[in-house]
């Protein structure tokens, strides 16, 4: 895991050092799922209630059985929501969150079946300030490409 972040790092840094031309970049497509939109809505305004600000989101295209990575920076002692929220047929979800040693620090699972089945959302106050690694998957057997939607959001003092 280490060494897939220094892999997507050096990847980075060659393709900003270089100069690409805008076609030449793969960039995560972005879906727009209504239902998905309308979740993420709610779930963002029962957040700011509690507190949380938003700090980065996405839509993002994924593929059944394929984990997405999101990589994000987190700071020592703050308290952040992560939310994860995958196409209503899929009938797995998962989340599992890695720190910058590979640890796995987070993991969440939830069926078709579950309430509030297609949302995983949890709590987490790291310990260091360091970037963490979020791989959120889905399995839905009638569908090969889904939506996902991903927010990160902190809480304000």
């Amino acid at each position: 895991m280490k060494n897939q972040l220094l892999s997507i790092f050096l990847i980075l840094c060659f393709f900003s050092i270089t100069k690409v031309k805008a076609q030449d970049v793969i960039r995560q497509a972005p879906c727009t799922e209504q239902s998905i939109l309308h979740q993420a809505d709610s779930i963002k305004q029962d957040l700011a209630k509690q507190g949380f600000i938003l700090v980065k989101e996405a839509s993002m295209n994924m593929e059944s059985e394929y984990e997405m990575p999101v990589i994000v920076p987190l700071t020592e002692g703050s308290w952040y929501q992560f939310v994860f929220i995958g196409d209503m047929s899929s009938r797995l979800y998962e989340v599992r969150m890695f720190d910058w040693n590979e640890k796995q620090v987070v993991y969440q699972k939830k069926y078709w079946g579950d309430v509030d089945g297609n949302v995983i959302s949890y709590s987490y106050i790291p310990r260091f300030s360091e970037y963490h690694m979020i791989k959120p998957v889905q399995v839905n057997k009638k569908k090969k490409n889904l939506c996902g939607y991903v927010m990160l959001l902190k809480k304000v003092k």
